[in-house]
């Protein structure tokens, strides 16, 4: 039987991972959080009174700006304030300034989410909070996302760490109900565990299932079988959610990027077509009914 071995939402489109335990689907909605702000790299005529889909080209993302990798970041759903880590040897260092460019630097101590290499029952899930030395203390940047001096903080010390990669002044991005999503229908991601574990043979080398950002990672399937779903239904957990398979996820050079390091060390996309003819590992579902789910639950084929 197949199961949730873990779920995640990306609320700053190409910052860190937050797993959850839990959440609630409803239909036609992303996971709730997800995508929830996006920092603009340069004018994208994004209008928040009337929010629409753009291409991620027009954000900051690990596809073209790896170096996001390296940061930790939290975010408090509540309060909307972002939390920016940076490892010590960083400060001050290359990458695009790597100052806290003026932002706001916080001292209190907090465990980020921390992704492992690689999801098992019997390790903690990827992005569990874990201590880890060097981060934090002093090297720690905060701002309230829904304040004008918050977002500024934000803005100001992208400006710096992303300099070289700008097209020009990096902007926060919201809008209420909108989600900063690789695809213009709101979907949720999902994983199959067994694939990833199938690119690794492929690559010689471990995979950290976080590379593929996904928002569901399933464990139980047989490597690709996922991508036979489109246009069927899964029912998960005790509450039966249903989602539908709407579409493959064709991999691109995010999936190139150690989710730990920042650095481009392998090619993905390249692997996989070469192995399997396509660069496909993952699919989109919508949410057709509302409901919980949590890790561990079943995931069926009605």
């Amino acid at each position: 039987m197949a199961s949730i071995q873990s779920i995640y939402r990306y609320p700053v489109k190409g910052l860190s991972p937050e797993p959850l335990a839990r959440t609630v689907l409803k239909p036609g909605e992303t996971i709730p959080g997800d995508r929830l702000y996006a920092i603009e790299n340069g004018p994208s005529g994004f209008d928040p009174a009337a929010p629409a889909y753009l291409p991620k080209q027009h954000f900051l993302m690990l596809m073209r700006n790896e170096r996001l990798a390296a940061l930790r970041t939290a975010f408090d759903q509540s309060s909307h304030i972002l939390t920016i880590d940076l490892p010590s040897p960083l400060v001050g260092e290359g990458q695009g300034g790597g100052s806290r460019g003026d932002a706001h630097a916080a001292t209190t101590s907090q465990n980020l989410p921390t992704p492992t290499p690689k999801p098992s029952p019997q390790e903690p899930a990827p992005g569990r909070a874990q201590a880890r030395p060097g981060w934090g203390g002093e090297h720690r940047i905060t701002g309230d996302l829904r304040s004008g001096d918050g977002r500024a903080a934000i803005e100001k010390y992208f400006a710096a760490f992303c300099a070289d990669e700008l097209r020009g002044p990096p902007k926060i991005l919201h809008a209420e109900g909108h989600s900063f999503s690789d695809v213009a229908r709101k979907v949720v991601s999902i994983i199959n565990l067994a694939s990833v574990g199938a690119i690794e043979a492929m690559v010689g080398a471990p995979v950290n299932p976080l590379r593929f950002r996904g928002n569901v990672y399933v464990e139980g399937w047989p490597a690709w079988s996922e991508l036979d779903l489109v246009g069927k239904h899964l029912a998960i957990g005790a509450t039966k959610t249903r989602l539908k398979i709407v579409k493959r996820i064709v991999r691109c050079a995010a999936t190139n990027v150690d989710p730990d390091t920042g650095i481009r060390d392998l090619n993905v996309p390249q692997a996989l077509m070469r192995a399997n003819g396509y660069a496909d590992c993952g699919i989109y579902a919508e949410v057709v009914s509302a409901g919980e789910i949590a890790t561990g639950d079943a995931v069926e084929i009605p």
